[in-house]
């Protein structure tokens, strides 16, 4: 499924910056400077990108109610200088950021809300990984299962329940991919029932 296009964030000034909260991400998901993140998430979003999420994530860690980034400043830091304009690096940057739903820019208020932990990688997401790095994830996954005690095989299962139903696919297909994954069905099935309660009550 092609990502939507982002709207035009502001890459220059302050920027309003404040946290997105999402109880389910918020509880299972990663930090974005996580070895999972480094691991994983840096082939998808880029360098650029993954340096701006650890920023973000430690503006927030210091400001948990927000704070007002200082995009020129901010750009230099992460070594992508200071030129404005929605074509240039940071503003790509940026607008990377809401593609995947990391970030959502609410244009009306002029903020920018970002998730304090990062999902895990859906099904297209790992796909569309490289090869080797495919491999290193489905082998990740499988030692979260082999060392995990059961409460935490649980949690695993519905983060990722969660994540697939959030991004688009229906039910089924969902606890299809959790069996594919190596989860008992039982739990399969237990954790995307609980997951579709979830996306629907947000709804």
């Amino acid at each position: 499924m092609p990502l939507a296009a982002a709207p035009a964030i502001p890459a220059t000034g302050l920027l309003r910056v404040v946290p997105w909260p999402d109880p389910v991400i918020d509880q299972l998901g990663f930090d974005p400077r996580s070895t999972y993140v480094e691991a994983y998430w840096l082939s998808t979003l880029g360098p650029s990108t993954t340096w701006l999420l650890r920023r973000l994530a430690k503006g927030l860690d210091d400001s948990p109610e927000g704070f007002d980034l200082d995009l020129p400043a901010c750009a230099r830091e992460i070594g992508l200088g200071d030129k404005g304009g929605r074509h240039s690096p940071f503003a790509r940057a940026l607008a990377r950021l809401v593609q995947f739903e990391i970030a959502r820019w609410h244009e009306t208020h002029g903020t920018l809300e970002v998730r304090r932990n990062v999902p895990p990688l859906n099904r297209r997401q790992v796909m569309h990984l490289p090869d080797d790095l495919r491999v290193q994830h489905d082998h990740w996954q499988q030692r979260q299962l082999e060392a995990a005690p059961p409460d935490l095989i649980r949690k695993r299962c519905r983060s990722l329940a969660y994540v697939l139903l959030d991004t688009g696919e229906d039910r089924e297909a969902a606890e299809r991919q959790l069996l594919q994954w190596g989860f008992h069905p039982a739990l399969s099935y237990e954790s995307t029932a609980w997951a579709v309660e979830r996306v629907s009550a947000r709804a």
